[in-house]
């Protein structure tokens, strides 16, 4: 299933010479990159709906952790969560900084 997933911007940076907007955005914990093309105001701290990679719209935070809540409990978070499980423990490259 294609879904649009909520996520709370983390940071934001231009790639390719200022001409692309690009924002880490958190969804759960999880950080990914998507572009801000679409919604040109969004900032730092903003909730985001994310499909493919490229962020739909702004939306409110109340309605962003529901949306994460529904998702979590019809199973389409399994994904994000392999990816988590993939990844290694903060705790364990914390200290190689």
């Amino acid at each position: 299933m294609c879904l649009a997933i909520p996520g709370k911007i983390k940071s934001i940076e231009s790639q390719y010479d200022g001409l692309v907007r690009m924002a880490k955005v958190s969804f759960g914990g999880i950080i990914k990159e998507a572009s801000l093309e679409m919604v040109p105001t969004a900032k730092v701290g903003d909730y985001v709906l994310v499909h493919v990679g490229v962020a739909i719209s702004i939306v409110k935070e109340e309605e962003a952790k529901k949306t994460f809540t529904y998702l979590e409990q019809i199973g389409e978070l399994e994904e994000l969560g392999m990816i988590k499980q993939q990844l290694p423990d903060p705790s364990q490259y914390k200290d190689a900084t």
